[in-house]
């Protein structure tokens, strides 16, 4: 199956954010992609102040945006996040929608891990004052130009947590999507680092569409979107810019690394913690 990575710079501007979507994910779909995936706040990008008012419901403009450019392309898209309303006023959720070529949702995925860190200098991100940690990790089946592959979604700062991506490994999942916003020197540190680790490690595909640029006041991303096989091969990047990132992923060879070197089946799960063990 063929797959794209969308790069975009986002800002406040939801209507200009929208149209570069579109031209994204038509380029990939002239490059014979059936599935485009877009980065973590790929319709709005702004300080947290500025969510809540943007803020919509699954069936709300920016999501049906997407649902008719997948009926209108054919293309599964992923949106990568977007500001869902939640049962709390005050926050929102940061949620992951899977779209199908006919232009239905078919999986909701609300980021469970929440980005509070000092990041350089005087560069202060604290996630959970504007949103709402989700509650279950999400597996889906997506298809693609006549194949279907299970995949497990995640979201950003997720990618620290490796106990996720092992769950949703247990649970068969052979390609994990990271949508991400990550910034700057988060991304020069550790980006790739981590990305080729939990594709390793999971023996998964991993598709990171990462946004790039400045957004606003000192807040910029690191790009770099890619897409690593399950042997934690790069199959594409792309650095800096709006562009995308287009792949063929080869579920064989996926399998093919599995039955090799099972390390699934071979894990322990449920060892006893140190001081714990009988002797």
């Amino acid at each position: 199956m063929r797959v794209a990575l969308a790069q975009i710079a986002s800002t406040r501007d939801i209507e200009a954010n929208l149209k570069t979507c579109r031209r994204l994910a038509e380029d990939a779909v002239e490059q014979g992609a059936g599935w485009v995936i877009f980065p973590e706040c790929a319709p709005f990008l702004g300080p947290d102040r500025d969510k809540l008012p943007v803020a919509e419901t699954l069936q709300g403009s920016q999501i049906q945006t997407f649902q008719a450019l997948a009926r209108e392309l054919q293309a599964a898209i992923t949106v990568g996040s977007f500001a869902e309303r939640s049962p709390d006023p005050t926050r929102t959720f940061n949620t992951q929608v899977h779209i199908t070529p006919a232009g239905d949702i078919a999986a909701v995925y609300r980021k469970i891990h929440l980005f509070d860190a000092r990041v350089d200098g005087d560069l202060t991100l604290t996630e959970s004052a504007s949103v709402v940690g989700g509650q279950d990790a999400v597996l889906t089946a997506v298809q693609v130009q006549g194949e279907e592959a299970k995949v497990g979604l995640t979201i950003c700062y997720d990618l620290r947590f490796p106990e996720l991506y092992r769950e949703l490994a247990f649970r068969g999942a052979e390609m994990l999507t990271v949508p991400s916003a990550f910034t700057r020197p988060t991304g020069q540190a550790h980006w790739h680092t981590l990305l080729r680790a939990r594709a390793i490690e999971n023996q998964t595909f991993v598709l990171a569409p990462n946004q790039w640029g400045h957004h606003y006041g000192t807040r910029a991303s690191f790009g770099n979107s890619v897409i690593y096989d399950p042997w934690g091969e790069c199959l594409g990047c792309l650095e800096e810019g709006d562009g995308v990132v287009v792949a063929d992923l080869n579920l064989e060879r996926q399998r093919e690394v599995r039955q090799k070197m099972p390390v699934l089946t071979h894990q322990r799960r449920g060892l006893s913690a140190p001081g714990q063990h009988e002797v």
